[in-house]
């Protein structure tokens, strides 16, 4: 018999876990799970004062470790069976690729593109530093949801190839780490590998939780990749990236979400809420309680007046510092909120990633910094699009790439096999 496709896979699950006892402790009024089919999330699901109640619904049924540390258990098991990713798939050959190294000051950046599965191709840009040897921590940076490309000069200011986020992998470059940027599926190259609308599948979890295990494998396969300092940081979807990457890959050390983590909010693409991550039959779990999993390893929560994460000040994290506090480390999740700012990677968002990174990770802050101590970009190279592109007319897609979430799927299916 062909193996069953993913999507076959997160059918099956859900009618499942829908038929088994319900989550008591949650508190009432919350919207009900429906009858049949995949108990989904999407958006802003819950009220704020509806996502405060569950939070400290699940510090009165979690009071101590040994009950947090059983249901985060369950947590992780429930969100790799929604991801259709139970069993994992096995692991095959990156076959990775590495070409057009450019040097700029501090740091040098290549192209890239290895295979998470066969024919599943990741495209990004690894950054490095120039000069240093011996041991060095890897970042892997994820990005958020880009405008629609509509004309070709789009791509300059599109997901990975934005000058937010070649400034930031750049910098932390500078700063001493390996830093590999990665496409979010069907978005930057991968638009011309799967077309945008891809993006939309609802296989985008599984891709994305999937393509971040191997970019660590990739990431950590460099000479000179310090295995004992992991971080990932994106914001917005790359922050639901983030924290699902942390809660299900012990090889993450340190974390940063940016303008993700919220009680109420929990996505607002399928490539964050389109399967059953948060809420089956038996668990249940906010983005805040998601990032939770990550306890007792360092995370960064940066934060802002101007969309769904306004609250966590007074909610999200102090619930974290509640859960950090189990571990005996209450003083390893921190906040940055910026009251008057808005959804994005913006400067002062890096400025608060970077000392914190600088502080987690063991990186030289003073390579970014002027004679007063304020962060300085300005000897950061922005780059073209075109000259970030891995694929192009003189090395196009090879052959055998996969074109569509659904052909995806049963690649990854097919690797699930006894």
């Amino acid at each position: 018999m062909p193996p069953r496709p993913v999507r076959f896979a997160l059918l099956v699950f859900a009618a499942v876990s829908l038929a088994r006892a319900d989550v008591s402790w949650l508190p009432p009024g919350l919207p009900p799970a429906p009858a049949t089919g995949p108990a989904l999330c999407p958006g802003e699901f819950l009220k704020p004062a509806q996502g405060a109640a569950v939070l400290d619904a699940a510090l009165a049924q979690f009071p101590d470790r040994a009950r947090w540390d059983t249901y985060a258990a369950h947590l992780r098991t429930r969100i790799q069976e929604a991801a259709g990713l139970a069993p994992w798939p096995k692991r095959t050959p990156l076959n990775a690729v590495i070409r057009d190294r450019r040097t700029h000051d501090g740091y040098t950046v290549e192209n890239v593109a290895f295979e998470s599965a066969p024919g599943v191709f990741v495209t990004g840009n690894l950054y490095r530093p120039t000069g240093a040897i011996g041991k060095h921590p890897v970042i892997l940076s994820t990005h958020g949801h880009a405008r629609t490309v509509t004309k070709p000069e789009d791509y300059d200011t599109h997901a990975r190839f934005s000058p937010t986020m070649q400034t930031r992998c750049a910098s932390l470059a500078r700063m001493g780490a390996i830093v590999f940027s990665i496409d979010m599926f069907a978005n930057g190259e991968g638009i011309q590998l799967y077309g945008l609308a891809a993006h939309r599948d609802t296989l985008a979890i599984t891709i994305h939780v999937w393509n971040g295990i191997r970019a660590l494998d990739f990431l950590l396969g460099l000479d000179g990749a310090d295995a004992s300092r992991v971080a990932v940081s994106g914001e917005s979807g790359g922050g639901t990236q983030t924290f699902l990457l942390a809660a299900l890959d012990p090889r993450v050390t340190v974390t940063a979400p940016v303008v993700m983590v919220s009680a109420h909010f929990f996505g607002g693409c399928p490539c964050e809420s389109g399967v059953p991550v948060h809420r089956g039959a038996d668990y249940f779990a906010n983005n805040a309680m998601i990032a939770a999993l990550t306890a007792p390893r360092p995370q960064l929560l940066v934060s802002c007046g101007k969309d769904w994460t306004s609250n966590t000040p007074r909610v999200e994290f102090p619930f974290l510092q509640k859960i950090y506090g189990y571990y005996g480390a209450p003083g390893n999740v921190a906040n940055v909120h910026l009251p008057d700012e808005g959804h994005d990677y913006g400067p002062s968002k890096r400025d608060a990633v970077y000392r914190f990174f600088a502080a987690q990770l063991g990186l030289n802050l003073a390579a970014v910094t002027d004679v007063v101590g304020q962060i300085d970009e300005s000897r950061v190279t922005i780059n073209r699009a075109a000259a970030l592109r891995v694929f192009t007319a003189d090395f196009p897609v090879p052959p055998h790439a996969l074109h569509d979430a659904a052909a995806i799927g049963r690649a990854l299916s097919a690797l699930q096999k006894p």
